[in-house]
């Protein structure tokens, strides 16, 4: 768990990476629904998609040539939950 939740944390380390993550807590998009929230190009948002994806924050679904993407609650609970855990007494 300990590489996990080091790579969970850097992948968070990131503003625009929180906000998908906030953004995909209402339920699953496309990176073309995702792109309407940010000024910027799809490439940067699908680099951003990689990095949550690699981390396990979030899964990706494709349908057809589009990809939805959705957050993966139950991984950034536990990661969370371990964290806390190793700091209590």
């Amino acid at each position: 768990m300990k590489e996990d939740c080091t790579l969970f944390f850097k992948a968070i380390s990131d503003d625009t990476r929180v906000k998908i993550m906030d953004i995909l807590k209402e339920g699953s998009m496309s990176v073309t629904e995702i792109c309407t929230y940010f000024e910027m190009k799809q490439p940067s948002i699908s680099h951003h998609l990689g990095i949550l994806k690699v981390a396990g924050i979030i899964h990706g679904k494709k349908y057809g040539k589009e990809i939805q993407y959705s957050l993966n609650e139950k991984y950034v609970c536990k990661c969370c939950d371990s964290f806390i855990s190793r700091f209590k007494k």
